[in-house]
């Protein structure tokens, strides 16, 4: 009889109340008692909205508000007892309010936990996005400082880890302000497309009473520029649509993609084998075997927790993909994957943006390593192109010369003219000068290349857009 006193939310036509295993599996007040912020606002407006359309008083709704501001100081103080046998965040903060105000009795009036869990979650996803974007935004300041300290290093560009052509180490760095900027339109495309309230569709088919859906929209912000109310405009979506939860979770994959990337630039650039950059120590860990050991394991661990992030909107997909409309309790499961997604981006994020102002870049072992002559080979090409030579011509007179160059053991760009004429009548005396670093990375001044007046304009312009 204790379980169904319990469950008195819903056990009216039954016998006897859950068994103990159902309590484990159907409960979720393990993990969204964190919506409990989000659920108190929802509550104080449904309160405030049936109070507007005569359902209760206004006596009533203070004492509802009331006790619903003394019962969330309990839980943000940790003294309020969470009981996993009414089930959820929303039947613990009710039960709880009823036991201290009567008026909370005619609180779930017109409302069901289907409109209830779905509006939490919208607030909670407007929430999200902003936390998530400052501390994109800050990763991105670290990113364009670590890039205006290193505008004067020259770094080997790569594709498919083999060296390609000379860029600034700002120009590499910059590629991934691009990809968080993008990361941070995504996400801002989330929280808008959260900020419509599903408050008044029941569990299904919304309400006979006379509520008005508009007025508590504007109480809980969703509102439009022009602080018009949004509300969802069919209660069966509105109830069992996921498509937030999987935006959201496709936003932090991305992010944790970007984030991976940088991570294993990273880690290669720290290795002795690259030796670009060195780690602050506070990023870094040591072997409890070899004493001379300084491993990248905070660029490792967010490598690896981007794998995470993957999986959490492969699990929402999956599960959402043959569940017939509306509710069905597989979706109860939304929650934990969203919300370690949120957690996991924001300590990969905040972890990057306070790594990056100790990262120190080794001149010396970049200067080395794009003194290599072979990174000027296209524009050796190019040199050909403006003397009227067709481009797959020039291409493969360039090629003859690395190969003659391998053949002899010799830099590129100290291969014997006599030898050089041979190949191509159009290869003069000053063939040499498209081996000249500070000229090639010169004359690449066209936007989104890596030129120094170019990559300096990139940096203003990111210190404009986002301070």
């Amino acid at each position: 009889m204790a379980n169904k006193k319990k469950q008195a939310t819903w056990g009216g036509r039954f016998s006897e109340g859950p068994a103990d295993l159902m309590l484990r599996i159907g409960e979720s007040v393990s993990f969204d008692q964190r919506l409990a912020p989000f659920d108190v606002q929802g509550s104080r407006a449904q309160a405030a909205m049936l109070a507007h359309v005569g359902i209760i008083s206004a006596e009533e709704r203070d004492a509802i508000q009331t006790g619903l501001d003394h019962i969330l100081e309990k839980i943000e103080a940790g003294d309020f007892a969470w009981d996993p046998a009414l089930e959820d965040v929303h039947m613990n903060i009710e039960q709880a309010l009823t036991q201290t105000v009567p008026a909370a009795a005619k609180l779930h009036t017109a409302r069901s936990r289907n409109d209830q869990v779905a509006t939490d979650m919208r607030l909670w996803f407007k929430f999200a996005c902003a936390e998530l974007d400052a501390s994109l935004a800050a990763v991105v300041a670290a990113l364009v400082d670590l890039a205006e300290r290193t505008r004067e290093v020259t770094i080997p560009g790569y594709t498919h880890l083999q060296r390609a052509q000379p860029v600034p180490m700002a120009h590499h760095l910059l590629a991934y302000v691009e990809m968080f900027a993008r990361d941070r339109d995504r996400l801002a495309a989330v929280e808008r497309a959260a900020n419509v309230c599903p408050l008044g569709s029941g569990a299904i088919a919304g309400t006979t009473l006379p509520i008005d859906r508009e007025f508590v929209a504007k109480e809980l912000g969703f509102v439009d520029a022009e602080g018009q109310p949004r509300v969802t405009q069919n209660s069966m979506d509105a109830v069992s649509d996921r498509d937030l939860f999987i935006d959201f979770a496709s936003a932090c994959s991305v992010a944790g993609v970007h984030l991976s990337r940088l991570s294993e630039d990273f880690i290669l650039w720290s290795s002795a084998e690259f030796g670009f950059v060195t780690l602050p120590d506070a990023f870094t860990t040591g072997s409890s075997l070899m004493p001379q050991k300084k491993n990248p394991d905070a660029f490792e661990l967010i490598r690896g927790k981007s794998a995470r992030l993957t999986g959490n909107l492969q699990m929402l997909l999956t599960m959402v993909k043959g569940l017939p409309l509306t509710y069905n309790r597989d979706l109860q499961e939304d929650k934990p994957p969203v919300f370690d997604s949120f957690d996991q981006t924001k300590l990969m994020l905040d972890c990057v943006a306070a790594c990056l102002p100790g990262v120190v870049a080794n001149k010396e072992r970049c200067a080395a390593a794009v003194a290599d002559p072979a990174l000027l080979a296209t524009d050796l090409v190019d040199y050909l192109v403006r003397k009227g030579v067709p481009f797959r011509e020039a291409h493969h007179v360039v090629g003859a010369l690395v190969g003659l160059s391998e053949r002899l053991e010799t830099p590129l760009d100290a291969l014997p003219f006599a030898e050089v004429s041979k190949i191509h009548d159009a290869l003069g005396e000053d063939w040499v000068e498209a081996f000249d670093l500070e000229k090639a990375l010169a004359a690449r001044d066209q936007p989104g290349m890596p030129g120094p007046g170019q990559v300096a304009a990139r940096i203003a312009f990111w210190r404009e857009q986002w301070g």
